[in-house]
């Protein structure tokens, strides 16, 4: 019993407190005060030409930011003269706001104070036919106005519901990203979000992933912890992927 607890103990609840530990990554400033301007990571429509699909995630904000990240995609197709920025917001959906927002920033914002980081990058030829699935999938997204930051629905459910529907993005989402593994409509099994695998979850609250590109994960109240095999990495709740670089 006491070996089970420790275990549990190590595996769940000694990475969120380390990352309740590290240093804010907004530098203390309030989140609405903090910066939002374009970080650079997104290409120059007026100088790229080429299509584009990007993935980002960025630590949430307040104190979710401890537990989880927010993610969200951006696509421009060929010749397009701008981006198109997707995500799920929690911001005035009690007050009768949607929850799917479409380009409420640029495509690579810094997240209210917080730096994002690429989740996926593709360009180029075929791209513009996965951005069409990609706008099919985000209309079919069954919470457009409904948001629970736990255990889901919020913006890493939603993320996850496009690449479930567009297999060929590939996208692996980060143990961290809670709410991934919350399914629609109260399902207990479904493909793995990268497509190369498959989950069963309860609610989000309970399960376990096996898949090529994210490895094994077992999910305990919306936590993750997981080991990849292929990019050898540990998959830790809070704070993410140790290990060799999973993109």
């Amino acid at each position: 019993m006491w070996v089970a607890a420790l275990l549990l103990f190590g595996l769940y609840v000694a990475p969120v407190l380390v990352s309740f530990c590290l240093p804010d990554p907004r530098g203390g400033v309030p989140w609405h005060q903090a910066r939002r301007d374009p970080t650079g990571l997104s290409p120059d429509p007026a100088t790229t030409q080429e299509a584009v699909i990007q993935v980002f995630a960025a630590p949430a904000v307040a104190w979710r930011g401890i537990f989880s990240i927010h993610t969200w995609i951006a696509v421009k197709p060929t010749g397009a003269g701008r981006f198109t920025r997707y995500e799920v917001l929690g911001f005035g959906v009690a007050g009768g706001a949607p929850a799917v927002r479409t380009d409420r920033m640029g495509p690579d914002n810094y997240w209210f104070g917080a730096r994002p980081h690429l989740l996926l990058d593709r360009r180029g030829p075929g791209v513009d036919a996965l951005i069409e699935q990609v706008r099919v999938a985000v209309a079919s997204y069954p919470y457009p106005n409904t948001y629970r930051p736990w255990p889901g629905p919020n913006s890493n459910t939603f993320l996850a519901h496009i690449a479930r529907r567009v297999p060929e993005l590939g996208v692996s989402l980060p143990s961290n990203a809670v709410g991934k593994d919350f399914l629609p409509s109260g399902g207990v099994f479904a493909a793995a979000p990268s497509g190369s695998g498959f989950q069963v979850s309860l609610y989000g609250l309970l399960g376990i992933l096996f898949a090529t590109r994210e490895g094994l994960e077992v999910n305990l109240l919306g936590l993750s912890f997981g080991i990849d095999a292929v990019r050898p990495a540990l998959k830790l709740p809070a704070l993410g992927r140790l290990g060799m670089a999973g993109l």
